[in-house]
C-alpha cells in the first residue's frame, strides 16, 4: 500500500477574507479565474500555501517571500455566482516579513533571515511597486493574526454567520461568513457606538480601520472570518462553545443601550478568552 503523508499542520493563525465577484476583477483576468474556479479545491488552500511558506524558510538561503505570485486562490459559490479570494502569498509574505521585522535588533533578525534574504526581499518589494506605478492600487484580500483573533474582526458578523459545516477538514473549525454590505453596516454601527460612548481608544481605531479596508472591495463580495489553526488550537470542545461573536454583539448592544457596566463586563469576557490564547504562544 502506498504511504500517503499526513497533511502538514496549519500554523496557529485566523483569517479575514474577502472573496469578491469574477465581475470585480480585471477583464483580462476573469476568463483564468473562472477556469481556475472549477478545479479549485478549498480544503487544499490551506496546507498548500503553509507547505510553500514553509519550503522557502527552510531553503538555503531562506526566501522569506516568493519569488513570484502563485495563481491560487479560495472559492466561493452563491446562488450560482462564482466569488474568488485570491491567496496573493507574495504580498502577504512581505507584509509579515515587515511586521516580523518591526522592534526586532538586526542581531536577532539575522538570526532567522540573513541579511542577503531581506535586501533581495526589499529589492523585489521596490521592483513590484515601481511596475504597479500609475495602475490601480493592488487590496490585500486576506487579513492574518496569529495566536489570537483581534476583537474588531468579530465585529462584522452575528451567531447565524457561523457555517462550519460548509468546511470539508476534518479538523475543529469555526467560520463565520456575511454578505459585505451586512459586514458594513454592523462596523459602521458599532463604530458610532463607540464613539458616542467612548471616543477615541485603541479599540475604535482599529475598527474604523477595518472599516475602511472593507470599503476597498465590491459591494457584492462576501466576508469570512475562519479560525484555521487556531480552531485546532483551541480544540473541539472549545470550538463548539465559542461565542465571541456573541458576546461582542453584546457589548455593542449594551453601550448603545446605555448599560456601560454591563458593556464593559462582556468585552472584558472576549479579551480574556483570547489573551489566554495568546498566552500559549510562549507556553513550554
Amino acid at each position: 500500500m502506498r504511504h500517503v503523508p499526513r497533511p502538514l499542520p496549519n500554523p496557529y493563525a485566523a483569517y479575514l477574507r474577502v472573496y469578491e465577484p469574477l465581475a470585480a476583477f480585471p477583464e483580462g483576468e476573469r476568463a483564468g479565474w473562472a477556469a481556475y474556479a472549477g478545479d479549485a479545491t478549498r480544503a487544499d488552500r490551506l496546507v498548500a500555501e503553509h507547505r510553500t511558506a514553509l519550503a522557502g524558510v527552510i531553503s538555503v538561503p531562506p526566501r522569506p517571500v516568493p519569488t513570484e505570485e502563485a495563481v491560487d486562490a479560495f472559492v466561493l459559490e452563491v446562488d450560482g455566482l462564482v466569488h474568488l479570494c485570491p491567496v496573493q502569498s507574495r504580498l502577504r509574505s512581505w507584509v509579515a516579513l515587515g511586521q516580523f521585522r518591526d522592534g526586532l535588533p538586526d542581531s536577532l533578525l539575522h538570526a532567522f533571515v540573513p541579511p542577503a534574504s531581506l535586501e533581495r526581499a526589499d529589492a523585489d518589494h521596490a521592483r513590484w511597486g515601481q511596475e504597479l506605478a500609475g495602475s490601480d492600487q493592488v487590496v490585500l484580500r486576506i487579513l492574518t493574526a496569529t495566536w489570537a483573533v483581534p476583537v474588531p474582526w468579530f465585529v462584522p458578523f452575528t451567531p447565524g454567520d457561523r457555517v462550519d459545516g460548509e468546511v470539508p477538514v476534518d479538523e475543529p473549525a469555526v467560520v463565520h461568513r456575511t454578505r459585505m454590505s451586512a459586514a458594513r453596516r454592523r462596523v459602521a454601527r458599532a463604530l458610532r457606538t463607540l464613539r458616542l460612548n467612548l471616543g477615541e481608544l485603541e479599540m475604535v481605531d482599529e475598527l474604523e480601520e477595518l472599516g475602511r479596508w472593507l470599503e476597498e472591495f465590491h459591494a457584492r463580495s462576501w466576508v469570512e472570518l475562519d479560525y484555521a489553526g487556531l480552531a485546532r488550537l483551541l480544540g473541539p470542545e472549545v470550538v463548539a462553545a465559542d461565542t465571541s461573536v456573541a458576546d461582542v454583539a453584546a457589548a455593542v448592544a449594551a453601550l448603545a443601550a446605555g448599560d456601560e457596566e454591563g458593556a464593559v463586563l462582556t468585552y472584558r469576557t472576549v479579551v480574556d478568552r483570547w489573551s489566554a490564547v495568546a498566552a500559549l504562544e510562549h507556553a513550554n
